[in-house]
């Protein structure tokens, strides 16, 4: 039998942020993440090494947290549809993977694109 070990996990929120951008362009109907300001009223798409810039994560207290998601939508999706879909996998994945409890997953649509 394995010996258990003692002491306390610490997981950065920048990890989180990682694992929460992955997720989200996994999910159908989301082009990419975006950062949280416009530039010129326009939503600039974040590369594949930048994605934690679109994701917030705000400390409730130790125990919780609050997510922020800036993302980019494709043209001619339910947007209310992919947000539902994307909040549920976010909160799945970080409650499962990381063993860390969601209190709320906001989804902010940047801006639509048509997929190439």
């Amino acid at each position: 039998m394995a010996d258990v070990a003692l002491g306390t996990m610490t997981i950065a929120n920048d990890v989180l942020a990682d694992i929460a951008g992955f997720v989200a362009l996994e999910c159908y109907g989301v082009v990419g993440m975006a950062s949280p300001s416009l530039r010129d009223g326009v939503a600039q798409l974040l590369s594949r090494d930048r994605l934690r810039k679109g994701v917030m994560i705000t400390n409730i207290d130790d125990h919780k947290i609050k997510i922020d998601l800036y993302v980019v939508i494709e043209h001619g999706t339910n947007l209310a549809e992919v947000s539902r879909n994307l909040t549920d996998r976010v909160k799945y994945a970080l409650t499962h993977d990381a063993d860390v409890q969601v209190a709320s997953v906001d989804v902010h649509v940047q801006g639509i694109k048509v997929r190439k």
